[in-house]
């Protein structure tokens, strides 16, 4: 017969080794909770982080394409007064000139009188196309840069994490 440990009984020893063992499983099962607890706060922290820079970042693009129609819309404006006040003096011109004609006193002046309206209408013609034409590409440049600016910011945080 073996010898029975002094106070102890076989009873006793078994609920110690229960005790100790659910004593290390639940150190276990905290530490594993508390380490998921903490990388799920990190995930979400990193998630709320990378969606609020998203937001903004469509904001500002939505602001520049926005800021892009303003200017578009001005210019076609200011493209549309131009050639509304073209269109009054041309015609005012054409008036006047026919005026001029009725009042030839021989073909040759007449002659003389139309190949001069022609030329002034076609010189005038030709700066108002210039005119037109230089408004038309200030337009484009000032409307691009707001988009080309979130180009810029949109390339540089899709590259930045492949340089790091």
């Amino acid at each position: 017969m073996t010898a029975k440990p002094k106070g102890k009984t076989m009873k006793d020893t078994v609920e110690n080794v229960t005790n100790v063992g659910a004593e290390f499983m639940q150190k276990g099962y905290d530490r594993m909770i508390g380490s998921t607890k903490d990388q799920v706060e990190k995930a979400s922290a990193t998630a709320f982080k990378a969606y609020e820079e998203l937001s903004k970042f469509q904001k500002d693009t939505l602001d520049a394409y926005s800021t892009a129609s303003t200017i578009v819309t001005k210019g076609f404006e200011t493209m549309g007064k131009q050639w509304a006040t073209y269109t009054r003096e041309a015609m005012e011109a054409n008036a006047e000139a026919a005026r001029s004609l009725l009042g030839a006193k021989s073909l040759n002046e007449a002659v003389e009188l139309q190949s001069e309206w022609v030329k002034t209408a076609f010189d005038k013609a030709m700066a108002e196309g210039t005119k037109l034409s230089e408004i038309s590409v200030k337009v484009a440049n000032e409307a691009l840069e707001p988009i080309s600016a979130r180009v810029t910011v949109a390339v540089e945080k899709l590259f930045k994490p492949l340089a790091a």
